[in-house]
This record gives C-alpha cells, structure tokens and sequence, in this order.
C-alpha cells in the first residue's frame, strides 16, 4: 500500500506542481507526518522531490521527472476519464483507487493527449444527483466498514458473518457463502448462497461485516449476468402482485420509480405504452396508480381496479358538494 501511496504522491507533484504537505496528506487520506516520511523516502530513492521554503511554499519536483505510455489514444483516455467522475468512482467503494489510477493514466499519457483532457471530460455528466424533474436520485448509506468486507469477502472466496435486517424483521446474523456483487439504480447487492439456498442481501440492511477465514463454498467459474436473471425472474415470481397498466410515456419513470419491478412492456398507439410490473401487495399497487391520476388504466388484474374504484367512491362521497 505504501508503494502505490508514493506513486501516487509523484503524480500529484506532477500534475498539479507544488503543494503543501497537508495539501498531499488531504489527497492522500494520510496524516501530514506520513507525507513527510514520504517525501524522504522518495528523495532517499533518487526522486527529485525539493522543498520551497516560506508562507508560499511546499513540495515540487523537478521538471521533466516523467515516464510516458503511448497506447492510449485520446477517445480511449477520455472514456477512462469520464468513467472515473464522482457518481462513477462510489461504485462498490473503489473511490480511492479509482482516483490513484486516473493520476497515473492522466500522467502517462503523452503531452498532446493530456493537454484538454480536463477540459472534454467536463461536457459529459455521468448520472446526476437529480432529474430534469428534480427528482433525487437513489441514495445508498452503507455502515462504516462494510463494503470492504463484503468486498474482500467476494474477492478472496471467503466466508462472511454479518449482521442483516430484512423488512419488518429484527435483526439478525448471517454466515454466507459470497458469490458476488451487483449494483442496480444506486443500490448494491451481495448474491450468495447459505447452506446452498441462493440468498440476495442488500448491502444498506447490513449493520457491521466481517471475511472469516473459513474459505466459501462455491464454483471457481461464475456468470453474474446469468445469476442475476435467475435471480431475478424467482424474485417476480413470488410474493409480488403483476398489475398490467396503460400508462402514458411522459408518466412512465414515475411509474418505474415506484414499481418493484418490470416484467414486459410495449408500446401502443400515439403517447402510450403497456407495462406490466410487479408490486409488493395491493395497497402498494393502489397508491402508486392513485398518483398518476388519469394518465393510466390498470387493465388487470380486477382487484386493483376494485380498490381504486373503492377508493375514488369514498373520497367523492366525502367531497361531494
């Protein structure tokens, strides 16, 4: 960890010039003492790293210290560059090492393709907190420590204890067999197996993680797409009421919001489209409908469209001049 810490502290000195040693250890997530050892052991190893002295001083190297790789070409730095932006880099707790990676591919790519670089990637928003209709987009607060044991877990084939609340239940701990990780609309998910039952977890239910040392029990080779389709159409399947619904387009992501899932969709005459999904239950079905007014028709099944009806009745007998 130490040797990518200096690696990374050479390209911060390169690309952005001179800097304050707590200017480094707030880049580097050190303290501003580690940064100094640092820059000793640098300078011990022959990297010309020098101190300006001062109120206006801090820590440069010399100019022309660089190594350059020509096998990116401006496109292909430029999709990195994008991929690496601050929605991009949360995904799976990676941000630190997604950083430390773009400074050392911005640094060694050649001058031309560098220069601008900052600049092009500023044009592209990858995923914004919020949608043209203000709507915030989803949110995923996970527990101090938790992403890098499941992670670690994942990684090395271990075995992982946690503590898990699942829905209307108390909390509970679990010992799985982790297979792997999948993020779908900013929540993350952990696909594992306990006593060889397929399980799913999502990682914000988890209280605290740990890897044990106790290896997994699961296949060297795993297809996660296939996995997760799996996964996906059992999940449907059960404990869910499929709600057929004709829905104007401008109003379908508020639908898909609020729906726990898509099963089939096609498009209909002029500005509607036909979508069956799922819900949790029947008042969950009702209230997401009742929201979009006369922009959709629930089409089946009957007792949607019962409570609905049931529902409008009661709330016009109460209003009724």
């Amino acid at each position: 960890m130490r040797a990518d810490r200096l690696v990374s502290l050479v390209l911060l000195l390169r690309q952005r010039g001179r800097m304050t040693a707590d200017e480094l250890a707030g880049e580097l997530e050190v303290s501003t003492r580690t940064v100094l050892r640092d820059i000793d052991a640098l300078s011990t190893a022959g990297v010309p790293v020098y101190a300006d002295r001062g109120r206006h001083g801090g820590y440069s190297l010399l100019p022309g210290f660089r190594t350059e790789l020509t096998g990116l070409n401006h496109d292909e730095a430029l999709a990195l560059f994008t991929a690496g932006t601050d929605r991009g880099e949360k995904v799976f707790g990676l941000s630190a090492p997604l950083a430390s990676a773009m400074r050392k591919i911005v640094d060694a790519l050649p001058e031309g393709h560098r220069m601008g670089l900052n600049n092009a990637a500023q044009r592209f928003l990858v995923e914004p907190e919020t949608d043209l209709l203000s709507r915030r987009g989803a949110t995923e607060n996970l527990a101090e420590g938790v992403m890098a044991e499941v992670r670690s877990a994942v990684l090395t084939g271990r075995r992982l204890r946690f503590d898990y609340a699942s829905p209307h239940e108390e909390p509970s701990r679990r010992t799985v067999d982790p297979i792997g990780l999948v993020t779908v609309r900013g929540n993350t998910y952990l696909l594992a197996t306990k006593s060889g039952d397929d399980r799913n977890y999502r990682l914000s239910r988890m209280f605290s993680a740990e890897a044990l040392a106790e290896p997994a029990q699961r296949s060297a080779q795993v297809d996660l797409d296939r996995i997760w389709a799996d996964r996906t159409a059992q999940f449907l399947s059960e404990n869910h009421i499929p709600v057929v619904i004709r829905i104007r387009r401008s109003r379908r992501e508020e639908l898909l919001e609020n729906a726990r899932a898509v099963r089939t969709e096609e498009p209909e005459q002029e500005d509607w489209v036909r979508i069956e999904v799922t819900f949790d239950d029947l008042r969950h079905a009702v209230w997401t409908v009742w929201q979009l007014d006369t922009d959709a028709d629930v089409l089946s099944p009957v007792s949607v469209r019962d409570a609905i009806f049931a529902r409008a009745e009661a709330l016009a007998n109460r209003y009724r001049p």
